[in-house]
């Protein structure tokens, strides 16, 4: 299985749809929803996961379930009542959160340092919402170490998880490589449910080489399936990594694609942010992303853009998306 990561303020539902639309992903897992200490109407569920009036699928069709964030058991499994009442086939909780002001509120990645506390969310939950819809979580190995990591897991494995991804890092580890897929093997040989592996898999070997230290068949893409949006196609083929001026001709026409989705979506300036903000992501990896990301930086019309991004993608005869 190929999961899409729940990354915040990055893959909302038009990035879900390009990324799925153009890759093959098995399933999606939503931006976190915040559950502070309200029961949350209707509407703020739509907001995050708008999917729920498309049956739980993205355009494509792959399943969308979505994550919740907090530390209160007893508001998190009212809430996951009600977004289970609503359609959602699942329902992740997300114990990996490394931002400042969430681990501040008591919540992500600061929760590891409380396995029991861990625990009383997962089965709270598990408790709250039929047994047809499964529940998961994403965790990282740990808050400032990772002591705690087998303990974490068997928390969440015991309480009535159906599967547990694991972000290979600690909060304190950040984003900085390498991802320790090691402990991903480690924590195999004491929880009993499936395991899915994350962190620092950019291209297919990494894929590869995450899959035989993990030990884990399933992996989650994030910030790899940014970079190059054709990843997911990649590891479904079994296809080795492509040059990059090749994977650079095919992307050229999703930025347009990508264009055209949040422009329905979203106001002309959160338009502008969002095309520049994956060519953030992808300027890494290509000298033409590079290049592109320079000149429309200091535009700020949509309409601009867009006439950027079609003289840049007419500079490739005969694109096709691949």
């Amino acid at each position: 299985m190929l999961v899409l990561a729940p990354m915040e303020g990055i893959a909302d539902h038009s990035m879900r749809d390009l990324l799925t639309q153009h890759g093959a992903f098995d399933l999606c897992i939503s931006e976190f929803v915040r559950i502070s200490n309200t029961l949350l109407p209707e509407r703020v569920f739509k907001r995050y996961l708008p999917e729920l009036e498309n049956n739980c699928q993205t355009p494509s069709g792959c399943p969308v379930h979505i994550q919740l964030l907090g530390s209160d058991p007893l508001l998190m499994a009212e809430n996951a009542q009600r977004v289970a009442e609503m359609g959602a086939p699942g329902i992740d909780l997300n114990f990996g959160c490394p931002a400042k002001m969430v681990n501040r509120h008591g919540g992500g990645a600061l929760l590891l340092k409380e396995p029991e506390q861990v625990a009383r969310i997962v089965s709270a939950v598990r408790t709250a919402v039929p047994d047809s819809i499964p529940i998961s979580a994403k965790m990282r190995l740990g808050y400032e170490d990772t002591h705690l990591a087998l303990d974490n897991s068997r928390a969440i494995s015991e309480s009535g998880a159906a599967r547990l991804t694991i972000h290979a890092r600690t909060k304190q580890q950040g984003y900085r490589p390498p991802a320790h897929w090691e402990w991903i093997a480690l924590i195999r040989e004491v929880v009993t449910i499936p395991l899915v592996a994350n962190g620092e898999i950019w291209n297919f070997q990494d894929y590869l080489n995450c899959q035989r230290i993990s030990g884990c068949e399933d992996v989650m893409l994030g910030r790899g399936a940014l970079r190059n949006p054709l990843l997911s196609q990649q590891i479904h083929q079994q296809q080795p990594d492509l040059d990059n001026s090749t994977t650079w001709r095919a992307i050229t026409p999703l930025l347009i694609y990508f264009y055209h989705l949040t422009q329905a979506n979203y106001p002309e300036l959160y338009v502008c942010q969002r095309i520049k903000q994956w060519l953030g992501f992808l300027s890494p990896g290509y000298l033409e992303a590079q290049h592109l990301f320079s000149i429309i930086k200091p535009l700020n019309k949509a309409p601009l853009i867009l006439k950027e991004l079609e003289r840049h993608c007419a500079s490739f005869p005969n694109n096709q998306i691949r």
